[in-house]
């Protein structure tokens, strides 16, 4: 039986479809299988939509802002009229700006270039690496894991109340953790910066994709997220929000099209006048059909409509959640405990076994591909395994032998383009593997847990 038991409810939509739906893998055990791919929150696969539109655009492909042809022209409308679909689904006020980025990790980084001086950030040891290490040239405040979304809220605000009162402050929170999935409370936190006189900066890498966003009414000053965790390929990323902080600041990267003018001096320099409007950050020929492909799946993602798209994605979040729990060596991390709404993102680890051993398991046996490690969030992961920080464990590589304890954690995650099947058999295999061991023999090569080729079956 389907583990979406409501499959006719009209508010349940069914998975949008997307590339590499029917590729097929090979079995270590021998035959081949439909790859099930649960590793969302690393990379979504595009939506064929995306990726149609995409392929519809490419034959017209030209380089933007520099050229009076046609096809600069037409490239140059679809790069700018993208930026606009993007604010309309980010829910951007009259004056913010959309600023096109690699990633998340890029945008973030760029607001930290563009940092007022002296700006005091604060940032919880559970965020991704992302937002928790670019703010190398700003006075840092980390603050410990809270175990409930009111304590995030009470932490912050005790930070808050004792920083410097006059200078510029910043605090950088998830949307959603890439570790448990779990929602944070952004509108009581944004609230909470605004009381004190600071600003903040939203990572939806993992909300975007699940959840609507919007700016205005969560009331935070930036947001920032990927387009390849939004079912869009290419690698390109945004950030969104207010102007005056990066129109203040130095251009991210200095370059043509962040400048207006440029003129040499008497003295054998230049002078140079920089834009004020997002192109001031975007030095370069940008990447349009990156750009585009976000954009296309804002619209997709929109047309879909949210409400369906969530409501189908907590079916399959409850129906992962039941079947691990059957399975008494398995435990999900968590920090806000069972009740806390979450999105497709799951971590858990199993009694005796190596995390890397298990996933490899699931993808040499059964042909699903999931993650282990510490997720690019290794403070957070280790306070969930209840380690100590200076335990050895390092993002993706596991450090002990198969069958041997580590200090990972294996991530399941899913979204708009994961099927049924996909999910009842991850659920099988966890059983299996769980009751019945693994059938093939594994090994440790170049810091990854793969079958043993040279092996027999175990």
């Amino acid at each position: 039986m389907s583990v979406l038991t409501a499959a006719t409810d009209q508010s349940i939509c069914a998975p949008l479809p997307v590339l590499g739906k029917d590729v097929t893998v090979p079995l270590v055990t021998g035959g081949e299988v439909t790859y099930a791919a649960l590793d969302y929150a690393a990379s979504a696969p595009a939506l064929q939509r995306v990726w149609d539109d995409v392929a519809a655009y490419a034959p017209y492909y030209g380089s933007v802002h520099r050229g009076a042809g046609y096809l600069s022209q037409l490239s140059t409308d679809l790069f700018e009229s993208s930026r606009v679909t993007v604010a309309e689904f980010l829910g951007c006020r009259a004056d913010d700006q959309v600023v096109f980025t690699r990633s998340t990790t890029d945008s973030l980084n760029l607001l930290a270039a563009a940092l007022p001086a002296d700006c005091q950030v604060f940032v919880f040891e559970t965020e991704h690496h992302a937002s928790l290490l670019p703010w190398r040239d700003a006075r840092v405040t980390y603050l410990n894991a809270p175990r409930t979304p009111a304590q995030a809220v009470e932490t912050l605000e005790r930070a808050l109340a004792v920083r410097d009162p006059y200078g510029p402050a910043l605090v950088c929170v998830t949307g959603a953790s890439n570790v448990t999935g779990e929602l944070w409370p952004v509108k009581e936190l944004a609230a909470a910066a605004h009381a004190h006189g600071a600003r903040i900066v939203l990572d939806a890498a993992q909300l975007a994709p699940h959840h609507p966003v919007d700016i205005d009414e969560l009331d935070v000053d930036w947001v920032a997220f990927s387009g390849h965790k939004l079912y869009a390929p290419f690698g390109s990323g945004v950030l969104a929000g207010r102007s005056d902080w990066l129109r203040d600041a130095e251009p991210y990267l200095a370059g043509g099209g962040a400048s207006r003018q440029v003129a040499r001096r008497a003295d054998g320099g230049v002078d140079v006048e920089w834009h004020t409007t997002a192109a001031r950050h975007e030095a370069g020929s940008p990447n349009v059909i990156g750009v585009y492909s976000i954009a296309s799946a804002c619209k997709a993602l929109t047309e879909a409509g949210f409400d369906s798209l969530v409501a189908r994605e907590q079916q399959l979040v409850t129906a992962v959640r039941a079947g691990l729990a059957e399975v008494p060596a398995v435990k999900v991390l968590s920090l806000f405990g069972d009740d806390a709404p979450r999105v497709g993102v799951i971590s858990f680890v199993v009694e005796g076994w190596n995390s890397s051993h298990f996933a490899a398991a699931l993808s040499a046996e059964y042909g699903i591909g999931v993650r282990d490690g510490l997720f690019c969030a290794h403070p957070l992961v280790r306070t969930l395994l209840g380690s100590d920080p200076q335990d050895i464990g390092e993002c993706g590589a596991p450090e002990a032998e198969p069958g041997q304890k580590s200090l990972n954690a294996i991530r399941v995650s899913f979204g708009a383009g994961t099927p049924d099947e996909h999910i009842e058999r991850f659920l099988r295999a966890v059983k299996e593997l769980v009751s019945e061991g693994a059938q093939w023999k594994y090994r440790t090569e170049d810091g990854r847990c793969v079958p043993d080729r040279g092996a027999a079956q175990v």
